[in-house]
């Protein structure tokens, strides 16, 4: 029978309900009106507290189309195929976020509004930090960007939102992002170095001193093909540079465009072979007259492409468009009173819980002779005892 009667008694370390409601109802009054007086006490300060307003402007940034030039870079070849390999660009909201988010932006908005002054930063790096928190750049999966500013001056927020849109409008206008925009970059580049080349050569063929009858009957034929079949072997193995960068050896590109300059080699040696031996002077006018007309061939092809992309670049410059300009808002985004006083008072009512839990346990701990000889020692280890 005892044994029974000790099996259904509860262990002493065991938590009982009862005594958990019985502590709390010893309290109910500091835990009702003590949360309740805290999140009063909350509301009425964040009445204080300057209100932050929040204006917001929505673009719709340039997407990225596949220009008319493009068919024609295939049928360009090796020097349209290079071209198309380096400019691909990747999702255009997400370019045009990070151009906003950028230093060069922030530069320009800082100086244009004494933002410094106006935030009392000493330092430009903590004034990078706290622009970060004052605008906040977002892009959606509908492809629009957001530029939301907080300032307790609204229409000061709408004015800085808007600059925003401004500032990139005008930093677009310095920068290569579109596709023709890299295409004439990359043929600009080319037809400068080829331009330059092509005057040498003019300049060595003139200064061979040669009379007009020996300029006309020269070989103008097979040393056009020659120049031709250079040319092509040039950039073909300017665009297998490039594959190399990016595909692996055994590519169906990269083996593509190797036969294709075996081809071409061997074509401009069975040319070469075939060619007859002059005199002197004759065999140094025509070298120099082949060079000549290579460059002169690479020159005609990149200029065509370079006027194609200024054309396409004219026609698709980046054009921002805003949906939605920022106003001057007229209702507060910040403090939001209801939030802070709420989360205040279950802050406070959780606090007060763990400390009427608390207080009954350090008062059973005193009424329990061995729990009391424990804090003693603690207090004697903290030198905290009693003087």
């Amino acid at each position: 029978m005892n044994h029974n009667t000790e099996a259904m008694m509860p262990p002493e370390d065991e938590i009982d309900l009862l005594d958990l409601i019985a502590t709390l109802a010893e309290s109910w009054k500091l835990l009702l009106f003590g949360p309740l007086l805290a999140g009063l006490a909350a509301l009425g300060i964040s009445f204080v507290i300057p209100p932050t307003y929040t204006a917001t402007t929505t673009i719709l940034p340039p997407q990225q189309l596949q220009s008319s030039a493009a068919a024609i870079l295939q049928s360009l070849g090796a020097a349209g195929g290079l071209a198309s390999a380096a400019t691909g660009l990747k999702n255009p909201a997400d370019q045009y976020v990070a151009i906003l988010r950028s230093r060069s932006i922030a530069d320009r908005l800082i100086d244009r509004f004494q933002l410094m002054a106006r935030y009392e930063q000493e330092y430009r790096l903590s004034m990078y930090k706290a622009l970060e928190k004052i605008a906040d750049i977002q892009t959606g999966k509908d492809g629009l960007i957001t530029i939301s500013v907080d300032d307790k001056d609204p229409q000061f927020a709408a004015n800085l939102a808007n600059a925003y849109v401004e500032e990139l409008k005008n930093l677009l206008g310095t920068l290569a992002v579109t596709e023709a925009q890299q295409r004439r970059l990359f043929f600009e580049k080319l037809l400068e170095e080829t331009k330059d080349k092509l005057t040498a050569a003019q300049q060595a063929l003139q200064a061979s001193g040669l009379s007009p009858d020996t300029i006309k009957n020269s070989p103008d034929a097979a040393v056009g093909n020659v120049a031709q079949l250079q040319a092509q072997i040039a950039a073909a193995e300017v665009r297998l540079g490039r594959l190399r960068g990016f595909l692996a050896e055994n590519a169906p590109e990269v083996q593509q465009t190797q036969r294709e300059i075996a081809a071409l080699r061997a074509q401009l040696a069975k040319l070469e072979a075939g060619g007859h031996a002059g005199d002197r002077n004759s065999a140094d006018y025509i070298a120099r007259y082949r060079d000549f007309k290579y460059y002169e061939t690479l020159f005609e092809m990149y200029a065509k492409q370079y006027e194609l992309a200024r054309a396409d670049e004219a026609r698709d410059a980046p054009l921002i468009q805003v949906i939605d300009p920022a106003v001057p808002p007229d209702y507060k985004s910040k403090p939001k009173r209801g939030l802070i006083a709420v989360l205040v008072t279950l802050g406070t009512g959780f606090i007060l819980v763990l400390f009427v839990f608390l207080r009954r346990a350090w008062r059973n701990a005193q009424e329990d002779p061995e729990a009391r000889a424990k804090i003693a020692v603690i207090r004697s280890n903290l030198g905290l005892g009693k003087r």
